[in-house]
């Protein structure tokens, strides 16, 4: 198990990397994570949902993502609570009143899911959430000690130097962690290391003496990382890169609780495309070709976010200028008349306008619809995806379709052609849709194959730790 000094240390990616790695020596391996809380998350199969970086693990195991890989999943939404996800359906909502109680309560949840993993591979690769340092949330806790105690599953506390104090950081939690959860934790290594490695041959001696546990490694920073899909919104906070050749200008307005934002990855790789990150007190550049909405876990509330920022007043003028625009899920719902959220599923019951670039009203009722995707868009071009959403959105006979899919219409758009909305997720990862979308927007289409580019990264990235973390011990340590 791979647990972490903080938050985004680089627990997600190394689990991808020690997957792809483990599974190129022979091994049958299964990704796990007890816990997540993340709002980018990933249909199954089986017709569930999973955390997105349990997805990727998966592809890097070479198997199909299961909701057994990420048995409790919370999704942060606007009113300081979290949907609950138990084996990939919603269980209900949890608040800061009962999450403690109701998170213990789900250990046994966690461990049959474990099991039954271990049972189908030679290893399971656990990922930890936050820290384990976090004492103050150690009772009840399943996503870190509390699990691989309860599991026995011996842990490396992972490391980020690349923010600073990773001595401390590692030292500090030996220190303040229960002396039988620091026993579970057989060995360290520091992550994103930059420069030349003698430079820090003293600090990993040095922590090695004070924890008394094992250097796994130090593993130089892997640029690579960026072209795979991030767990959390954390991974949006930094700058975007910089692409002043760039044929393509794309706004992305940033809210609070955006989901799903891994539908702009396959966009991020093209090198004709630049995404410009918006966020709220800053103005959508007017050179864009496309204003892109994507899915929110809490659509009413991000919408006032939109708005009370000037966001609506930059689209509009966007739009009146013969701008693109795409509203992906959330997005799709937040450019219609009116959003209804009767039963205060994702909020207080409320109603209110919306953009009112399609002519569409949403409410927000029944189940969730988690389903895998294939159809043909409004031009003929065919699709794959996926749909995560409550909700029906309806409109008028004046709205063309944006696509058919397994036999029914879905999304809308413009009579002008300027502006799309669809329940579709995963739009751009399909190379075809992509490679359309790059040609309307002025571009040459696409050259990249996204999936191959994603199994390319996972194979270097397993190159990389397999050079410079020592796996042998690791395999070791896991029994």
């Amino acid at each position: 198990m791979l647990q972490g000094t903080g938050s985004d240390v680089g627990k997600s990616v190394l689990v991808a990397g020690l997957c792809r790695a483990l599974t190129r020596r022979g091994y049958r391996v299964r990704p796990f994570k007890p816990q997540n809380m993340s709002n980018n998350a990933a249909v199954t199969p089986d017709g569930g949902e999973i955390g997105r970086a349990q997805a990727l693990q998966a592809i890097a195991c070479g198997v199909a993502p299961h909701i057994d890989m990420n048995p409790v999943l919370l999704k942060p939404q606007a009113d300081r609570t979290s949907q609950l996800i138990v084996h990939g359906q919603v269980r209900g909502t949890l608040g800061s009143g009962n999450f403690r109680v109701a998170r213990g309560q789900l250990l046994d949840t966690v461990i049959d899911s474990y099991d039954r993993l271990r049972a189908q591979c030679d290893i399971v690769v656990v990922e930890g959430a936050g820290s384990p340092a976090e004492i103050n949330l150690r009772a009840g806790d399943i996503a870190n000690m509390g699990f691989a105690r309860a599991a026995n599953v011996p842990v490396i506390l992972v490391g980020d130097i690349d923010r600073g104090g990773v001595i401390a950081a590692v030292v500090g939690t030996r220190t303040v962690i229960d002396p039988q959860d620091a026993a579970m934790i057989r060995g360290f290594l520091i992550n994103k290391f930059r420069g030349d490695p003698a430079l820090f041959s003293d600090g990993m001696r040095m922590i090695a003496e004070k924890t008394g546990w094992s250097p796994i490694g130090l593993l130089p920073h892997f640029s690579d990382a960026a072209k795979l899909p991030a767990e959390d919104a954390l991974g949006l906070a930094g700058p975007a890169r910089q692409k002043p050749d760039a044929k393509i200008r794309i706004a992305v307005p940033i809210l609070p609780h955006i989901s799903n934002f891994d539908d702009l990855d396959p966009l991020d790789m093209e090198p004709d495309v630049e995404l410009i990150r918006v966020r709220p007190g800053e103005t959508i550049p007017a050179n864009c070709r496309l204003v892109l909405l994507c899915g929110s876990k809490s659509t009413i509330a991000d919408l006032a976010v939109l708005k009370n920022a000037g966001l609506d007043i930059d689209i509009r003028a966007h739009a009146r200028r013969g701008g693109f625009v795409v509203g992906l899920c959330g997005g799709y719902q937040m450019l219609g008349k009116t959003i209804a959220d009767p039963d205060g599923i994702e909020g207080p019951p409320a109603k209110v306008e919306g953009l009112g670039l399609l002519d569409v009203d949403t409410v927000l009722a029944g189940d969730k619809r988690l389903v895998s995707v294939r159809g043909t868009s409004f031009d003929g071009v065919d699709l794959s995806g996926y749909e995560m959403h409550v909700g029906e959105t309806t409109g008028t006979a004046g709205n063309l379709p944006f696509s058919t899919v397994d036999g029914h219409v879905d999304g809308a758009m413009s009579p002008d052609g300027r502006i799309f909305g669809t329940y579709i997720h995963g739009l751009f990862a399909d190379d075809r849709q992509r490679g359309a979308w790059l040609k309307r927007l002025g571009g040459h289409g696409t050259e990249l194959n996204y999936d191959e580019q994603v199994h390319t990264v996972l194979d270097r990235l397993a190159a990389h730790m397999e050079q410079h973390l020592d796996l042998d011990c690791l395999l070791a340590i896991a029994r």
